[in-house]
This record gives structure tokens, sequence and C-alpha cells, in this order.
């Protein structure tokens, strides 16, 4: 696929994304959500959502529909209830991978935790990073798998977090239902590097902290970089950063 797509290197930087704001909510979009509706910026490969999001305590997402899509929420900082539908509950906090299929349908919740950290009460809200894949397939049955994974990430290397791909296999947290894309984290100090993936499309977002992207510069928190046929680029953080990475090897048609 790659030999038939021109190589790019398209920086966003975080101030461009669209932003919703309400009393409980921050919530900033990559591509288009909800009502911001960009017909050139509704996903790059695979990746229809990423969406950079902190609530207030005591508050959260009430219960909602979702339908054929793969979902995957990473926290930053705080704690986040999630309940579905099928009957499954949890605590999402960092250092923990979390996948939902939606499927055939889901009814799902996402409320601010951290009121109830150790039996304490706190006021900290949650940051959290969500993002939003197409399955290889429409109807699947619903389901949710998390995982902690803080250890891994303290070698400072990529992380694989969820994957579809083969490679993959009891590599990967948590699975996905495309076989086409992986997600991973990285946790680096400064000067700490990583290697990008080569792959037709890549996404890299900078959650926090800041990074020097070989051959593009300084990239801060919220930046996000979308390649097309390209990757094996290394990123060096200049200050404590975690990042997350979209691996892909097919686009959404259309």
């Amino acid at each position: 696929m790659s030999t038939l797509l021109t190589p790019r290197v398209d920086i966003r930087r975080a101030e461009e994304r669209f932003v919703t704001e309400t009393g409980w909510l921050d919530s900033k979009h990559s591509f288009s959500f909800g009502h911001h509706r960009d017909p050139a910026n509704t996903h790059h490969g695979l990746l229809l959502v990423n969406n950079d999001d902190i609530v207030t305590p005591g508050t959260g997402f009430d219960t909602h529909p979702h339908r054929d899509m793969e979902i995957v929420t990473w926290v930053l900082r705080g704690s986040l209830v999630h309940q579905d539908s099928t009957g499954h509950s949890g605590v999402i906090y960092p250092g923990l991978a979390q996948r939902m299929t939606a499927g055939r349908g889901i009814l799902h919740s996402e409320k601010n935790d951290s009121w109830r950290l150790q039996g304490e009460r706190h006021t900290e809200p949650v940051h959290f990073v969500q993002m939003w894949v197409v399955p290889d397939e429409t109807g699947l049955t619903p389901g949710y798998e998390q995982l902690e994974i803080d250890g891994e990430l303290l070698g400072g290397g990529l992380v694989p977090v969820a994957s579809g791909m083969e490679r993959h296999d009891g590599e990967a947290a948590i699975r996905i239902r495309n076989r086409y894309a992986a997600l991973y984290a990285a946790r680096l100090e400064p000067g700490g590097s990583v290697p990008l993936p080569d792959a037709p499309f890549l996404h890299l977002f900078v959650a926090r902290g800041a990074v020097e992207l070989e051959g593009s510069g300084r990239l801060g928190t919220g930046d996000a970089v979308r390649f097309t046929a390209g990757g094996g680029h290394w990123v060096t953080a200049t200050e404590p950063a975690e990042i997350l990475v979209w691996e892909m090897h097919a686009t959404i048609a259309g």
C-alpha cells in the first residue's frame, strides 16, 4: 500500500484542535467530533477519534450508546470509572490499558472516580485520551478488556498497548478487533529516544511533556503528527514525556 502513497509528515499543533468546554469537561479533538465538522479532517488511517479529555471530580459522561467501534482509553492522571450494559465495570488509571468493543451496540458511562481513591475524598480532575478505530467487521459481540502495564512502561521503549496484528499475538497488552492497527505508548525521561515504526499510516500524539522529532523539530503537549508512507523517525524527550503512537496498515475507504 505504501508504494501508492505520497510520503508526508503532517504536524498538527495542540492549539489547532477543536475544543469542547462545559462546566465539567475540557475536551480537545484531533479529528471532527460531535458538532465540530471539517470534511478535510475526519480521520487518519483507521483512527477516527483522538480526544484529549479533562473531567472534573464527581462528574463525567452519563450512560450513552456506541456501536461498531474499537474504543481504547488511556489515563494520564487521576482515575476513571467505566460501566457498561454487558455488566463490565472497572477503574482505569495511569498504566492500565483498556479496550471496549462496541460491536452491535453497547451502553456505557465514564465518570471521574478520583474522589474515591483509597477510600478518601480527592478533588483531582481525571485526564485521559480516548481513541477510536474502526473494527474489521460490523456487528461484533460487545466486549471489554483491561490490563495493567505500568511495569513494562518503566523500560522507556515503545510498549504495545492494544493490537489486532498477528505479530503482536501474546505481546500486546490487550487485543482490538482490527488486524491492521496497533497502539503503542512510551514514557520517556529527558534524553530517552524511541524509533517510530514504519507503516503506511502512523499517528504520533504527545500526551504530555516535550520531545524532538527527527527532521521536524520540537513537539509539545497536545501536538500530533500524521505520517503517510513513512516512519522510522526517532523521537527524543527534551523533558519527561509520554507519547501514544498508532501504527496502521490500512485506511478507511472513501
